[in-house]
């Protein structure tokens, strides 16, 4: 049988710009739920348009408005 993994919920409260997406992604990254390669996928995508920072709040973002305006 495999390990069970347990399940959490967290909430994530800040104000605008403050980073919520970003520490929120970079958390999912730390705990194995998206692989390094996605990771320097979207690192280099962000780069490409200038907002290298937002790497890991992309892991969240999914929609290409989101990521072009910089919200999520």
């Amino acid at each position: 049988m495999g390990k069970e993994k347990t399940h959490i919920n967290i909430v994530v409260i800040g104000h605008v710009d403050s980073g919520k997406s970003t520490t929120t992604g970079h958390l999912i990254y730390k705990c194995g739920g998206i692989d390094k390669r996605t990771i320097e996928k979207f690192e280099k995508e962000a780069a490409e348009m200038g907002k290298g920072s937002f790497k890991y709040a992309w892991v969240l973002d999914k929609l290409k408005a989101e990521r072009e305006r910089g919200i999520t």
